[in-house]
């Protein structure tokens, strides 16, 4: 999150809207790395024979030191997401929300990766199932 005067930086609709092609893009890069990590660790599960959750990083990184790389740009994907000033949520659903008054109150825009446009927020303190639809948003039509 990004401070703003010692306070969290608020996006309006508009600004929020332009950062989805920045975001689209590396939420796609994030997505396709975290999914070849993924495969690898259930590969690595009938290697080791072992349940994931049972393998020991370091143990895993001494046999296959390209994990290594694969969840390094996972993380700078991550870090670049979040210098954004959005907070990232998850990379299974790829949700990402920003910071906003609506309605008087601040809470949270809601995208997730694939929609064109924000049209959902929720409270600070719900999440993803707690999203509802944003008032009055201006629905722009994509079919000409």
């Amino acid at each position: 999150m990004v401070a703003v005067a010692g306070r969290m930086r608020l996006f309006t609709l508009e600004e929020a809207n332009a950062l989805i092609p920045k975001l689209e893009m590396l939420m796609e890069r994030m997505q396709q790395r975290g999914l070849a990590l993924r495969r690898a660790l259930e590969d690595l599960t009938i290697e080791f024979e072992r349940p994931a959750g049972d393998l020991e990083w370091g143990e895993v990184l001494a046999g296959h030191p390209e994990l290594r790389t694969m969840a390094q740009e996972i993380e700078e994907l991550t870090a670049e997401i979040e210098a954004c000033g959005v907070q990232f949520k998850g990379l299974d659903l790829g949700l990402v929300d920003f910071p906003a008054e609506i309605e008087g109150q601040i809470g949270l825009l809601c995208w997730q990766f694939g929609e064109k446009e924000i049209t959902h927020w929720h409270s600070l303190e719900g999440g993803f199932a707690a999203r509802q639809r944003l008032p009055q948003v201006a629905r722009r039509s994509y079919l000409q």
